[in-house]
């Protein structure tokens, strides 16, 4: 028998513009909603600008879940689509 864990699969990106960097870095943190991480933030001022633009993206790491099949290729086909196997174990 094989128990595994899956995860939904989702992502969000968000644009933000401040003066600061540092700004930018807390409106990116107040964007992520609970069960999410920032993943990615790149930082970009604009030619000509005095404006600070970050590209934020979030993944979602909540809805943790446990399925269980007994073998691992039973196990991959109970993955639903937009969710994904993170561990697998024997049990």
């Amino acid at each position: 028998m094989m128990s595994g864990r899956i995860r939904p699969i989702e992502t969000r990106e968000v644009t933000l513009q401040a003066p600061t960097i540092d700004e930018t870095r807390e409106q990116a943190r107040g964007e992520v909603p609970e069960g999410w991480d920032l993943t990615d933030a790149a930082a970009t001022m604009p030619k000509a600008s005095t404006m600070i633009t970050l590209n934020a993206k979030m993944a979602r790491r909540d809805g943790v879940q446990e399925i269980e099949a007994d073998d691992i290729a039973s196990l991959r086909a109970k993955v639903p689509e937009g969710w994904q196997l993170l561990n697998v174990r024997e049990v």
